[in-house]
């Protein structure tokens, strides 16, 4: 017997539009793992996350950029008198998480 299973459209946040749901998707993919409380580390150090800004504006504001869509803004955890900043770099094979994390 053979069953031919159809393919099921990922779930939608109900209030967004096909386009916003794709650009939550690829932001969602741009952050990765990165949540609140989350220690990431790469070649520039390692960070705390303390924010997760999804508000373009506020974004925009953080980093200065007219096109961003997001920001994180993070401590450095190896420097003793890290100030927390903000940063739009995309989550990439060079990140590893240290702790923390749920995607």
């Amino acid at each position: 017997m053979t069953t031919i299973l159809a393919a099921v459209p990922a779930a939608r946040t109900p209030h967004l539009s096909a386009g916003d749901e794709l650009l939550r998707r690829v932001i969602d993919t741009q952050i990765g793992p990165r949540i609140e409380g989350t220690i990431y580390e790469n070649t520039d150090g390692a960070f705390l996350v303390l924010e997760v800004v999804r508000d373009p504006q506020r974004a925009r504001e953080l980093l200065g950029r007219r096109s961003a869509q997001w920001a994180l803004v993070v401590r450095d955890v190896l420097r003793h008198d890290g100030e927390p900043f903000a940063v739009g770099s995309v989550w990439t094979s060079a990140d590893h998480l240290v702790s923390g994390g749920s995607r």
